[in-house]
């Protein structure tokens, strides 16, 4: 079995919220209960950004939390996919123009999934947390994908050259 199915099966979460009215953290709360249960799928909420696969990001980014949104991000490992959750973390929402809030999550980090609505519901958490791991997993492949098998180097003067193959290289999901 290679690396990208293993995570698949039990990817890790980090839940972050950059500030708001905890609205869409009660909807994460109830995923994680017996009446969703989000272990199911073998999705654990860790607190340590160094073991996470996924960040699920809730609230508008104010002044205060965009230093640490972005540390918390740098500090995952690649592959990383982040989750997008609610109005507020997708532009803004209720927020958006008021003196302390900077806008959406996108204007900080790169976000692979938006779920969108304000209050999102558990079942569309839960989707939005599946496709992450679709995204996980072709990110996943893509890191496997070796650059020496992608070209063969050139020969040249019956001498190997290795230098320019970077550029020669194939995207790996084409």
């Amino acid at each position: 079995m290679n690396l990208a199915s293993y995570r698949k099966k039990s990817p890790w979460i980090l839940h972050y919220n950059a500030g708001g009215c905890n609205g869409c953290d009660i909807e994460i709360l109830a995923c994680l209960g017996p009446k969703y249960d989000i272990e199911r799928f073998g999705m654990i909420n860790t607190g340590n950004p160094k073991q996470s696969d996924i960040l699920l990001v809730t609230g508008p980014v104010t002044k205060r939390s965009r230093e640490r949104l972005v540390e918390i991000y740098a500090q995952m490992p690649e592959p990383k996919v982040v989750v997008s959750c609610g109005a507020c973390a997708c532009t803004g929402g209720v927020f958006r123009g008021m003196y302390n809030c900077e806008g959406g999550v996108d204007q900080y980090i790169p976000v692979d999934v938006y779920v969108c609505g304000c209050g999102t519901r558990p079942e569309q958490i839960i989707d939005g947390v599946v496709q992450a791991l679709g995204i996980l997993e072709q990110k996943t492949k893509a890191m496997e994908v070796s650059v020496r098998l992608q070209k063969e180097p050139l020969k040249e003067e019956g001498q190997i050259n290795r230098r320019n193959i970077a550029d020669q290289i194939k995207p790996a999901l084409s």
